[in-house]
């Protein structure tokens, strides 16, 4: 906190970030020593929020500035609305972040990251998006459109195709709306064209995220054509990935940092002080030498990313719904709180952890201990409403797993049971003060309906089909579930996880 004062005190000396200022930027501040004129296209990104600009592109900066992969220069793209603030914001600054590395010990260091040199423009139809990746520089288009961006049944685990915008970029192939119909088009126009194939390279927190991400691409494709769809198939590569590293949203906080250091970014980028990236090695047009500068490169990237998902990803789950019917804020504060905490130990270590596999160096027990203390790090501002968003994709991607294993093997789900139930309180829409939780979910509005409508019958909770599937047909995941539920009704949050923690 003296140290953001001490910062902030410096304001009047803000200069605007660009090209042109980066020589009086201080010398604290790590900057690109390459000449970023000299970039070229390699990688089309979408989906240009902090994650990425944390994480692939902080690796490919870091390639270029031990002087390689200076053909590989990112090109952003998005397909959204709210895209274009961010375009027009990097724009104005030269497509330049400012990362702000926070450590525990409240030493935080800071770089500049210069490896993006474009965004694409943002429009209706998509024609320069799609012309871009029909672009034969273009040899990776990497996305971060979030675990719930994939349209997966949730009962199937499959791509669900009758969804309107992807019948709509099936039978519209010029005018796509979606980042997928979008890459269909462009690698038409590269066969047609006799430019070569691209890696398609999804950086979401999906498990098996490239077959994830391949699946759409040739139900789409195989919809509008199926000689481009065997094109595809033969020549494109989808690698699974698993990425890693936590990436607050930016407040007051984060620009006041860096308008205290004299740089006038609009769009600074703060994360913890830990990455990982495991990747397959599939790339048919050529890839960075990411592993030079720490990336791992596995044919076991399934094992990594369920360590991840599970414990990490199911473990925010676990605590930020939680925390946030305790009107806790922060992710290092819920951390700070013996329920919060007992419950999400308890849920891992009978629950979770048990069906999750050992990667070389690591078992999911040393897992857990890592990212409990990576959740603490009190240097993170990392919201629970961040961490709590979109939970009928999060809960069905990272809860519903466990939920599944332990049915399997007839293990606990009480631990389980009681995480969906604090869940459907929460989508109550109102805090154990009864303060209001606002809107936090792409299907708020129906969360809200069937959280009311479960308040008297808890059954109906389970029947969001995009989020259970078929684990509302399991009787004793069903019985467990209404009787949390009940409870927290009756005695509230609190008493009901005291309970389950034998605490009373």
């Amino acid at each position: 906190m003296d140290e953001l004062m001490n910062l902030t005190s410096k304001i009047n000396k803000v200069n605007s970030l660009n090209n042109r200022t980066l020589s009086t930027v201080d010398q604290s501040v790590s900057k690109p020593n390459y000449d970023r004129s000299q970039l070229t296209r390699g990688i089309l990104h979408i989906g240009l929020g902090n994650f990425h600009r944390a994480h692939l592109s902080w690796y490919l900066h870091r390639l270029m500035q031990k002087g390689d992969a200076l053909d590989w220069a990112i090109v952003g793209a998005g397909v959204q609305e709210y895209d274009i603030q961010m375009k027009e914001k990097l724009q104005s600054q030269d497509f330049l972040t400012t990362l702000i590395e926070l450590n525990p010990g409240g030493n935080p260091s800071y770089e500049i990251v210069g490896g993006m040199i474009d965004y694409i423009p943002i429009e209706v139809g998509n024609r320069p998006l799609v012309e871009a990746m029909a672009d034969p520089q273009i040899r990776i288009v990497s996305l971060t459109v979030t675990e719930g961006g994939y349209f997966i049944d949730s009962s199937t685990g499959k791509i669900n195709l009758d969804h309107p915008d992807l019948q709509f970029d099936i039978n519209n192939p010029t005018t796509p709306k979606t980042v997928f119909g979008a890459i269909v088009s462009a690698l038409d126009l590269r066969k047609k064209n006799g430019v070569g194939p691209f890696t398609g390279l999804s950086c979401d927190n999906l498990v098996q995220n490239g077959d994830k991400l391949k699946q759409v691409i040739l139900g789409i494709a195989s919809h509008r054509d199926l000689e481009l769809a065997a094109w595809i198939e033969n020549n494109c590569t989808f690698p699974n990935s698993m990425v890693d590293c936590i990436v607050p949203r930016t407040g007051e906080a984060e620009l006041a940092i860096v308008q205290g250091l004299g740089i006038g970014d609009q769009v600074p980028v703060s994360h913890e002080d830990f990455r990982q990236w495991v990747i397959e090695d599939n790339f048919c047009a050529g890839r960075p030498n990411w592993e030079d500068v720490g990336a791992q490169f596995s044919d076991d990237v399934h094992g990594y990313e369920a360590q991840k998902i599970r414990i990490l990803n199911g473990g925010h789950q676990v605590l930020a719904n939680a925390a946030e019917l305790l009107s806790i804020e922060l992710v290092r504060d819920a951390m700070q709180n013996d329920l919060v905490t007992g419950l999400l130990e308890k849920v891992e270590h009978e629950e979770i952890i048990p069906h999750v596999s050992t990667v070389p160096g690591l078992t999911p027990q040393e897992y857990y201990q890592l990212i409990a203390k990576r959740f603490a790090n009190p240097s993170i501002l990392d919201t629970i409403r961040r961490v709590a968003f979109d939970g009928s994709s999060r809960h069905s991607g990272f809860i519903t797993p466990s939920i599944r294993a332990n049915i399997k093997k007839n293990g606990s789900i009480q631990g389980l049971a009681l995480v969906e139930a604090l869940w459907a309180r929460m989508c109550l829409g109102t805090r154990e003060d009864q303060s209001v939780i606002e809107d936090n979910d792409p299907i708020w509005a129906k969360l809200q309906e069937y959280a009311v409508a479960a308040k008297s019958n808890p059954t109906k909770w389970l029947e969001l089909k995009e989020v259970y599937g078929d684990i509302a047909d399991d009787t004793r995941f069903m019985n467990s579930f209404t009787a949390w539920l009940q409870m927290i009704y009756d005695v509230g949050v609190e008493k009901t996880i005291r309970v389950y923690l034998n605490k009373d």
